[in-house]
């Protein structure tokens, strides 16, 4: 798998998932691969471009704005969006959860086509579809 941590997001969880999945999975913090400011509309499209990624993220405002929602909903992208409780959580507390679900995030990527969007819960292991 290939996983984008957006940039709302410390890049320590990027750097540690990497070290910890090294040879099974590629995880990339958005500053690491775009550089700082990126647009969303722009690096959803440069990702999407290169194939089949998973993002990783506590913007939801991706789902709100009709430029980046319609630019994620036609991309090849599977997003995991933070609850808002788990978004404001600290990153020890991210990182746990993230943990706990990623063998959930690597089922539910294989079964869906691209521009899914997921929310990561703050206690359950049972994501759900967001429907915008």
């Amino acid at each position: 798998m290939k996983v984008l941590v957006d940039e709302n997001m410390s890049p320590a969880i990027a750097r540690s998932l990497d070290a910890l999945f090294s040879g099974e999975h590629v995880v990339v913090h958005i500053r690491d691969k775009f550089g700082t400011g990126v647009k969303d509309v722009d690096w959803i499209g440069r990702l999407s471009a290169e194939g089949r990624w998973i993002v990783v993220s506590g913007d939801r405002r991706i789902t709100r704005n009709r430029a980046e929602y319609l630019a994620f909903r036609s991309s090849r992208l599977v997003g995991f969006f933070l609850a808002k409780g788990l978004y404001k959580s600290p990153v020890i507390r991210q990182m746990e959860r993230l943990l706990a679900l990623w063998p959930v995030i690597e089922q539910q990527s294989s079964l869906v086509a691209g521009g899914a969007l997921f929310e990561l819960p703050m206690k359950s292991t049972r994501i759900k579809q967001l429907k915008v």
